[in-house]
C-alpha cells in the first residue's frame, strides 16, 4: 500500500475521534511521536502526506488544527521524554510510530487517544486487547494480517491437490511471524496437511529445511514475511 493512502486511511478513520470538536471554534490539537530521526530523507514525505490527508478532510495545520510533532529515532530516553511532553499538552489524539512509541505513550497518558500505526502486531505486543475491541484509549492498523497464512494454504492446495505436507520459513525471533506460524498450524489439519516451520536463522538453515521437504513427496512450501 502506498504511504500516501496509508495515512489517508488513518486520518479518516482516527478523525473522528476530534471531528465532534467541529461544533465549537477552538484550535484542535494533534500530537505525533515518529520513530524516524529529525534528519531521516523519509521524513519530508511521510509529514507531507499526513498533512494533505488531513487537509482533503477538512483539517488544515495552523488554521483549524495544530500538529506538534517528535522525531525520536529509536532512542529509548528520546522516545519516553518526548511521549512525556506530548501527553502533557493534553493534545485531542496523538499519533503513534511503531509498538515501542506507541507503549511509551500508553505508559505517558490513560486518557489522551492514541491512533498507533506501523505495528505489525498490536495484540501480540500487548498494546490492545484485540483488534475488534481494543479497549482502553488506543487503536489503530495492524500490518499483519494473519489469516492472510490461510489463504496460502488454499493457495497450494488449488495449485496442487495432492500435496499433504507444508513448510513454512520463518524467522523465530519475529513475534508477527510466530503468531503467523500458529495461526495456519490451526487451519492446516482441516485442510489436510502437516504443517512445520522452516527457521530463517541463515541460509544454510533455509537451505537443509527446503532439502529435507524435498525428500518426500507431496510438499509445498509458504514463507512468512514481515
Amino acid at each position: 500500500m502506498r504511504r500516501r493512502q496509508f495515512l489517508a486511511g488513518l486520518s479518516a478513520v482516527a478523525w473522528p475521534v476530534v471531528a465532534r470538536a467541529q461544533q465549537g471554534q477552538r484550535m484542535r490539537r494533534i500530537g505525533a511521536l515518529l520513530n524516524l530521526p529529525a534528519d531521516d530523507p523519509v521524513l519530508p514525505a511521510r509529514v507531507t502526506a499526513f498533512a494533505q490527508a488531513l487537509q482533503e478532510l477538512g483539517w488544515t495545520d495552523g488554521r483549524n488544527v495544530r500538529i506538534d510533532y517528535r522525531f525520536a529515532g529509536d532512542d529509548a530516553d528520546r522516545i519516553r521524554r518526548f511521549a512525556a511532553e506530548l501527553a502533557a499538552l493534553a493534545p485531542d489524539l496523538i499519533l503513534a510510530e511503531g509498538a515501542t512509541v506507541t507503549r511509551a505513550l500508553q505508559q505517558a497518558t490513560r486518557t489522551v487517544p492514541i491512533v498507533l500505526v506501523l505495528t505489525s502486531d498490536p495484540v501480540g505486543e500487548g498494546l490492545v486487547a484485540s483488534l475488534n475491541r481494543p479497549g482502553g484509549s488506543t487503536t489503530g492498523f495492524a500490518l499483519w494480517e494473519y489469516g492472510i497464512g490461510v489463504k496460502w494454504l488454499e493457495l497450494l492446495k488449488q495449485i496442487a491437490p495432492t500435496v499433504t505436507r507444508a513448510a513454512v520459513i520463518r524467522d523465530p525471533r519475529s513475534t508477527p511471524q510466530i503468531g503467523q506460524f500458529g495461526a495456519m498450524q490451526s487451519i492446516a489439519s482441516l485442510r489436510g496437511m502437516q504443517l512445520r516451520p522452516i527457521d530463517a536463522r541463515d541460509p544454510g538453515e533455509i537451505e537443509r529445511g527446503i532439502a529435507a521437504l524435498a525428500r518426500e513427496p507431496n510438499g509445498g512450501l509458504a514463507a512468512c514475511r514481515t
